[in-house]
């Protein structure tokens, strides 16, 4: 299981040192991008990412939940996205944009809604490092899992062995130790965690109780 608590549930105020204190017990950050019409919350832009870069070694994981995203995924890059996530809602070439990211040297995936169904995927696995699977509503943090999206994780994780792929399969939203383990059964493997991680008083232990639940598994 990889760890990439998202910076949406932060301290806005103290953005450095709230990175600095999973830093070193998580693998990825997961950044939050929003631009109030493709979902009806606005976040932060390249700027912030690219202010954050070099405090942090984490694998940045850029989840862009905005219109047209093609038009933005260079910024993006340069500010520091290690991985850049597009929705499949949210393009009308989706394919062509997942080919972009992989050019530009950044890992490439596709996200969906919980409205949409995981088989509109099948024939993008190939242009993906990895898919994720919305168990919220995409635009505020805070929400309570869905759990009818976690079957569509587990038809997703069935089609990437069956295509002999590679691929991660990362869900998001209302994630924390509570339910871990009912999220890792479903053959995910890539967990977005924020109230859970940053909301808690120390986030340090947040991430350790997640880790004890994939070892008692």
């Amino acid at each position: 299981m990889k760890i990439s608590p998202s910076l949406l549930a932060a301290d806005f105020a103290n953005l450095q040192a709230s990175v600095a204190k999973i830093e070193n017990t998580v693998e990825m950050l997961h950044l939050d991008v929003m631009d109030g019409n493709f979902v009806p919350n606005l976040s932060f832009g390249p700027n912030v990412i690219e202010a954050l870069r070099p405090y942090s070694k984490l694998f940045f994981d850029v989840h862009l939940m905005i219109e047209r995203p093609e038009r933005y995924l260079e910024a993006f890059r340069k500010a520091g996205a290690d991985g850049i996530t597009i929705h499949y809602e949210s393009t009308e070439n989706p394919a062509e944009v997942l080919k972009t990211i992989k050019e530009m040297g950044a890992s490439p995936a596709i996200a969906i809604s919980p409205d949409t169904k995981p088989e509109v995927l099948f024939p993008l696995l190939p242009l993906c490092d990895m898919v994720l699977v919305m168990t919220v509503y995409p635009g505020f943090g805070g929400q309570k899992l869905i759990p009818a999206c976690l079957e569509k994780a587990t038809v997703l994780k069935n089609e990437i062995e069956r295509q002999g792929l590679s691929v991660s399969v990362q869900a998001d939203g209302g994630i924390g130790a509570a339910n871990l383990a009912d999220v890792l059964k479903a053959g995910i493997n890539v967990v977005v965690a924020g109230s859970a991680v940053f909301g808690a008083e120390k986030p340090e232990e947040a991430v350790a109780a997640m880790r004890a639940v994939e070892n008692s598994l």
